[in-house]
C-alpha cells in the first residue's frame, strides 16, 4: 500500500458523528420528515453512523452521482457532475426537507448540482452533512451546514468510506496518502 498517514482514528470520528447527530436532530421539524439522503458511495459508512445516532422522523434515501474519473492512479476531478440515481420520487421530494450527506466537499461540484436537482424538484429545505470539509479546494459558491472536520490543503484522503479507484474504503479511521 503507498504510504499514508492517520488524520483521524476511529473514535475520533465517532464522537464528531455523535455530535453532528444531535445537531441535526435538534433541527428536524416535528411535523416533517426529515429525507436523510446518502451520497453513495462513498458517504456510506458515515451516512449509516450518522442516522443511526439520530432521533426523530428520519427516512432513508440515496442517490449516486460523481464528479471524479480515474487518472494518473488517482481520481481526479472530471470537472461535470454524472448523476446516476435517486431513489426519491418527484412526489417524495416535493415539500420534503432534505439532508445530503457527503463524504467529502471539496470542489463542491457534486454537492452544488444535488442541491440544485432538490430544489428544482420543489424540497422545502435542503441542508448538506460531510464528513470532510475542504474548503480550499472550492470551486462551487457553497458550504456545508453540518460538518465533522475541516481540511486545509488539499490532501489526498482515504479510509472510513473514501477511496482510491475503489480501494481503502473499508479503513476505520482516515488517512492521508
Amino acid at each position: 500500500m503507498i504510504g499514508r498517514s492517520k488524520l483521524y482514528s476511529h473514535s475520533q470520528i465517532t464522537a464528531r458523528v455523535r455530535r453532528i447527530s444531535r445537531e441535526i436532530s435538534d433541527t428536524i421539524e416535528k411535523d416533517k420528515p426529515l429525507y436523510a439522503v446518502c451520497v453513495l458511495k462513498g458517504a456510506a459508512l458515515f451516512y449509516a453512523d450518522l442516522v443511526r445516532g439520530m432521533r426523530g422522523d428520519v427516512r432513508f434515501a440515496f442517490v449516486s452521482a460523481s464528479s471524479y474519473k480515474s487518472g494518473d492512479g488517482r481520481m481526479v476531478s472530471a470537472g461535470s457532475v454524472d448523476m446516476r440515481y435517486c431513489s426519491l420520487t418527484d412526489k417524495e421530494i416535493d415539500g420534503a426537507d432534505i439532508l445530503l450527506v457527503e463524504d467529502i466537499v471539496d470542489t463542491g461540484r457534486t454537492i452544488a448540482a444535488l442541491k440544485m436537482y432538490f430544489k428544482e424538484k420543489k424540497a422545502w429545505r435542503v441542508r448538506v452533512a460531510t464528513l470532510l470539509d475542504k474548503p480550499d479546494c472550492r470551486v462551487e459558491d457553497i458550504e456545508p451546514d453540518f460538518s465533522a472536520f475541516t481540511l486545509t490543503g488539499n490532501p489526498y484522503i482515504i479510509g472510513y468510506g473514501l477511496d482510491n479507484d475503489q480501494k481503502w474504503r473499508n479503513l476505520d479511521g482516515i488517512y492521508s496518502l
